[in-house]
């Protein structure tokens, strides 16, 4: 039998506002296949003004290299969807907007674009807290709104993590 209670999941962007609010800490995003989908799902919560002052969205190398710092070898060596890219996606993120965190996805959305080496579906997700870097490579299926919406409840989730510490 039900009790009546309903057990209401907080969503993770409303999560990451309260922990990065109580600590007075700010947080950037820097998005390339997502198109601003990661800054539209942070600014659903409630209070994230307090936090989340400025995004990137860096759909063409020269943004990546104009806004983020991006270097130009970087993008000639390992494209732009590589770990690398990421890597300075989200650390460029940081220093830009002198945020505490920021989150950076480069990737294949589809459905073309895709390779053998770098098919539809490989993303990227940096991830910058503390001025310490982490990057996760991932593969998503699905159409092109399926990988986009993956990578958005990916990089929230690993940035929900580092926070927390874990």
């Amino acid at each position: 039998m039900s009790s009546g209670k309903r057990i209401v999941e907080i969503p993770i962007e409303k999560k990451i506002e309260r922990i990065l609010s109580s600590r007075k800490m700010t947080v950037t995003t820097a998005e390339s296949c997502t198109g601003g989908l990661i800054a539209a799902t942070l600014v659903n919560a409630d209070g994230i003004s307090e936090v989340f002052k400025e995004g990137y969205i860096t759909y063409s190398n020269e943004a990546k290299m104009k806004l983020l710092g991006v270097k130009k070898e970087t993008l000639d060596e390992h494209g732009a969807v590589s770990r690398e890219t990421a890597r300075e996606m989200a650390e460029g993120a940081a220093r830009m907007a002198g945020a505490d965190a920021a989150v950076a996805v480069t990737g294949i959305a589809g459905p073309g674009g895709g390779t053998e080496e770098k098919p539809v579906g490989l993303v990227y997700i940096g991830c910058t807290f503390q001025g310490k870097t982490i990057v996760k490579r991932c593969f998503f299926g699905g159409d092109r709104s399926h990988i986009r919406h993956s990578t958005v409840q990916e990089a929230l989730q690993i940035l929900y993590c580092r926070i927390l510490g874990e």
